[in-house]
C-alpha cells in the first residue's frame, strides 16, 4: 500500500466518538459492575436480630456473701485457716485422635499436717478441687491459678493445677473431649489420695474451659461440685459471635463493621479442617447437674450474662439440681480481676475468693444455703445471643477462593509492576531518554495508575479502620473504657463505599474509552478492519499500549484492582 493509500485509509476511519455517546456507553458498564458488586454483597450478607437488647436479671442481695443453715455446728472453715504445703507429681495424658502423649506437671497443694498444738491441723479426709485452664496456648502450675488454689488449700481443700493438655493442638484445633479425659485423670489422681475424700472432688473452670468441663461431667458425673469463672454456656461460634457483635458495638464501630462479624462467624471453619466452631450437644443438662457456683464481673464484655444465666438455671433444673448460685462482681473483669491477670499481683475483685470457698466449704458439708441464689450487681446484656447463627459452607467456600485469588493476583502485580519500573527507569537514564517506555496510548496508563492507587489507599482505609476496631475490643476486654470518640472506625466505612462507588464509575469510564478505541481501529466490527488487529498486536496503532509488557500490566493491574473491588464487596462494602 502506498503512502497515499495509507493517509486516505486513516482520513475514511471514524472520528472519536461525542461526550453523549461515551456516556451512554459507560452507563450501562458502571451499572453492570456495581450490579454485580451489590449482588456480592447482598448475597454475602447473613441475618443476626439483636433483639431483645438491654436485658437485665436484677440482684436480690446486693452482697455477695455466702451462708449456710448450720445447725449442727459443722466446722466451717475459711480462707487462711491452715498453712499451704505444697508437691508436685506427674501423669501422662493421651490424645485418642492421634495417640500423642503429655507428660502433665501436677502441683498439689493442700493444708499442712502437723502435730505442732498451737498451729490449726485438718481432721479426716479432705475435699479436692482440680483447676481448668482458660484460652491461651499455654498454661503451667506456676503461671496458673496459684492465688486462689493456695486460698482454697487454706480452707481445707487439696488443691491441683496442672499444665495445660494441648498436645499439638493450637488456640483453633484445641481437642476438647482428650482435654475433659485428661483433667479426669487428675480428678481420679486426687481421688486416690490418702487424705482426700474421693466423693467431695470438684473442678474450677474459667471461660474456654466451662466448655470442656461439659464433656468432663458427661463423662465423670461423680464429679462433687463446680465452681465456673465466666462461663462460656454456648457453642463457640454462638458465644464468639455474641463476644465479637457486643465489643463492636461498644467500642463505637460503625454498622459496617458488624457485617465483617456476621461473615466470619457464619463461616463453615470445617472446609479447612476446623472442628471446634460447632461443639455438638452444647450447652446440655449434663453440664450443670451437680451444685454449681457461677461469678460474673461487670466489666465482662465476653459472656453473655443474662442469657447465661437463665439458661443455667433452666438447664440445672432439667437435671433436677436445684444448687446454682451466682454471684456478680462489680469493676470486675472476665477473669474476675481488678486489672490484667498477666500482671504480677493483679487482686480479685472484692470478696470473690472467700465468696467461692465459702460456698465450696458448705456444699461439700452438705449444708442448706440461706443467703440469695443470684446476688451482688445486677447482670446486664447488651444484646441476644445468636443462637439460630449456622455454617454457610457455600459463601465460606467462595470467600476463601477469592481472598486466596486476591493475593495472588497482588503478589504478580507487584511482580509486573517491578519490572515495569524497571524498565521505565532503565528508559528514562539511557542514552536517549524515553518518558513513555511502557508505550501506553490514549491516557490509559495515566488512568490505571490514578486507579490503582485509589484502590490501594482504600484498602489500606480499610484494614486501618478494622485494625482499630479491634484494637479497641481487646482493651476493652482487658478492663479499659471505650474512647469518647470512635475515630477512624465510625467515619471510615461510609467513606469507603463512597470512594468504591467513584472507583466503579471511573472503571466504567476506562472500558467505555478501550471500547471506544478498540470501535475506531476496526477491530470490534465484523469482519475486523483488515490489518487492525496485526497493526494493535505489533503496537503500530495500539489500542492500550504499544509495548507487550504495558499490554500485561494494564490487565493483571485491572483484575487485581477488581479482585479487590469484589474483595469490599464480599465483606458488604456495598451494600447501601
Amino acid at each position: 500500500m502506498t503512502q497515499r493509500e495509507r493517509r486516505t485509509t486513516a482520513d475514511e476511519r471514524p472520528a472519536s466518538w461525542s461526550r453523549g455517546r461515551r456516556f451512554m456507553l459507560r452507563v450501562p458498564i458502571f451499572v453492570i459492575l456495581l450490579g454485580i458488586l451489590v449482588y456480592v454483597s447482598n448475597a454475602t450478607t447473613v441475618s443476626w436480630n439483636n433483639e431483645p437488647t438491654g436485658q437485665t436479671i436484677a440482684s436480690l442481695d446486693a452482697g455477695t456473701a455466702v451462708t449456710f443453715d448450720n445447725p449442727r455446728h459443722v466446722a466451717l472453715h475459711r480462707i487462711g485457716d491452715f498453712d499451704v504445703t505444697e508437691r508436685t507429681t506427674y501423669v501422662t495424658a493421651t490424645r485418642p485422635a492421634t495417640g500423642e502423649k503429655q507428660r502433665i506437671r501436677v502441683l498439689i497443694r493442700e493444708p499442712e499436717r502437723t502435730t505442732d498444738t498451737s498451729s490449726a491441723t485438718p481432721s479426716g479426709k479432705l475435699p479436692g478441687v482440680v483447676f481448668m485452664h482458660g484460652a491461651g496456648h499455654g498454661g503451667t502450675p506456676d503461671d496458673s491459678f496459684g492465688d486462689v488454689a493456695t486460698s482454697m488449700a487454706s480452707a481445707g481443700f487439696v488443691t491441683a493445677v496442672i499444665d495445660k493438655p494441648i498436645w499439638s493442638t493450637n488456640d483453633v484445633t484445641r481437642d476438647y473431649p482428650a482435654s475433659a479425659a485428661a483433667y479426669d485423670q487428675v480428678v481420679d489422681l486426687l481421688r486416690g489420695l490418702d487424705d482426700v475424700d474421693g466423693d467431695k472432688v470438684g473442678i474450677y473452670a474459667t471461660s474456654e474451659s466451662t466448655w470442656i468441663s461439659s464433656y468432663l461431667l458427661r463423662i465423670d458425673p461423680d464429679i462433687a461440685f463446680q465452681i465456673l469463672l465466666s462461663p462460656m454456656v454456648y457453642t463457640p461460634r454462638q458465644s464468639l459471635g455474641f463476644l465479637a457483635a457486643q465489643d463492636f458495638a461498644l467500642v463505637g464501630a460503625n454498622d459496617g463493621y458488624q457485617s465483617i462479624v456476621r461473615r466470619v462467624f457464619s463461616a463453615d471453619a470445617t472446609v479447612i479442617g476446623l472442628t471446634n466452631f460447632d461443639l455438638a450437644d452444647i450447652p446440655n443438662t449434663a453440664a450443670y447437674s451437680i451444685p454449681t457456683f457461677v461469678a460474673y464481673g461487670s466489666k465482662d464484655v465476653m459472656t453473655a450474662q443474662v442469657e447465661g444465666t437463665e439458661t443455667i438455671f433452666d438447664l440445672a433444673r432439667k437435671a433436677g439440681n436445684t444448687n446454682v448460685t451466682v454471684r456478680a462482681y462489680p469493676i470486675a473483669n472476665h477473669v474476675m480481676r481488678l486489672g490484667s491477670d498477666e500482671e504480677a499481683g493483679t487482686p480479685f475483685a472484692d470478696d470473690y475468693a472467700n465468696d467461692l470457698t465459702d460456698w465450696a466449704v458448705g456444699t461439700v458439708a452438705g449444708l442448706t444455703q440461706t443467703s440469695e441464689r443470684v446476688a451482688g450487681d445486677s447482670l446486664y446484656q447488651s444484646i441476644a445471643v445468636p443462637v439460630d447463627l449456622t455454617a454457610r459452607r457455600g459463601a465460606t467456600i467462595y470467600g476463601l477462593a477469592l481472598h486466596d485469588s486476591m493475593l495472588v493476583m497482588l503478589l504478580v502485580d507487584l511482580i509486573m509492576t517491578i519490572a515495569a519500573a524497571i524498565v521505565t527507569l532503565r528508559a528514562r537514564l539511557g542514552r536517549r531518554p524515553r518518558r513513555n517506555a511502557l508505550g501506553f496510548a490514549h491516557g490509559f496508563g495515566n488512568a490505571l495508575l490514578t486507579l490503582t492507587l485509589t484502590t490501594l489507599a482504600t484498602l489500606l482505609l480499610f484494614a486501618a479502620g478494622l485494625g482499630q476496631v479491634i484494637m479497641g475490643v481487646v482493651r476493652l476486654a482487658w478492663g479499659s473504657a471505650p474512647d469518647d470518640d470512635p475515630g477512624i472506625m465510625q467515619w471510615s466505612w461510609p467513606v469507603i463505599q463512597i470512594v468504591c462507588t467513584l472507583v466503579v464509575w471511573a472503571w466504567s469510564g476506562v472500558f467505555a474509552r478501550l471500547i471506544e478505541v478498540a470501535t475506531l481501529r476496526g477491530i470490534l466490527q465484523w469482519p475486523p478492519r483488515a490489518g487492525s488487529i496485526r497493526d494493535v498486536v505489533s503496537g503500530r496503532e495500539p489500542v492500550l499500549a504499544s509495548t507487550r509488557l504495558g499490554r500485561v500490566l494494564f490487565w493483571i493491574t485491572a483484575a487485581t484492582m477488581l479482585h479487590i473491588l469484589l474483595f469490599f464487596a464480599f465483606w458488604g462494602l456495598f451494600v447501601y
